[in-house]
This record gives structure tokens, C-alpha cells and sequence, in this order.
């Protein structure tokens, strides 16, 4: 894929917008594994307690045969939070400019 950028480089020089948006890509990767791995350890914790994997807690919930208890609804945002922030990192940390 490529994605085109439209700078007025008449004001700066390639090299220093180049390294401004590889700096912003590279801090915001960081950000986002950040957050990533935050949740990761939620879900964790909650396999641990439940004795389940997050893929099979979401199957079961989205089916609706965990019932209503707020554990899994916790548990149901941090799965959509990791997949949220997983899928934001590798976006991010695969783009170089």
C-alpha cells in the first residue's frame, strides 16, 4: 500500500518532515503497545480466574450462555480494548516513512 503525503517542502526540507512523522509514527506505536499490553494483562487475569481463553470468553458471551454477571462485561470491554490498541500497534509499527 502506499500512501501519499502532501507537504508544502518549499518551507521545510524532506529529511525534517520525514523525520518529524517517523518520530510522531514511532511515539504513537508506543503509545498504542502501551495500552495494548495493559490490556492484555486484564485479560489475562481474567483467564486465569475463569478458566478460559479471551477468544473463547467472547464466542460464550457473544452467544449469550455466560449470563449476565458484570465480571464478563468487564471482561467483554478489555477483550474489545485489546483488540482495539493490538490492531493499532501493528498498524502503526508497520508504517515507515
Amino acid at each position: 500500500m502506499e500512501i501519499t503525503l502532501k507537504a508544502d517542502l518549499s518551507t521545510f526540507d524532506f529529511e525534517d518532515v520525514r523525520l518529524a512523522l517517523s518520530s510522531a509514527l514511532h511515539h504513537e506505536a508506543t503509545l498504542a503497545d502501551a495500552r495494548r499490553e495493559s490490556y492484555e494483562r486484564i485479560c489475562r487475569e481474567f483467564e486465569s480466574r475463569h478458566k478460559l481463553t479471551s477468544d473463547e470468553f467472547m464466542q460464550q458471551f457473544e452467544a449469550g450462555t455466560l449470563g449476565d454477571d458484570a465480571d464478563f462485561f468487564d471482561w467483554y470491554a478489555a477483550k474489545r480494548g485489546l483488540d482495539v490498541w493490538d490492531r493499532r500497534f501493528r498498524i502503526l509499527a508497520g508504517v515507515s516513512v
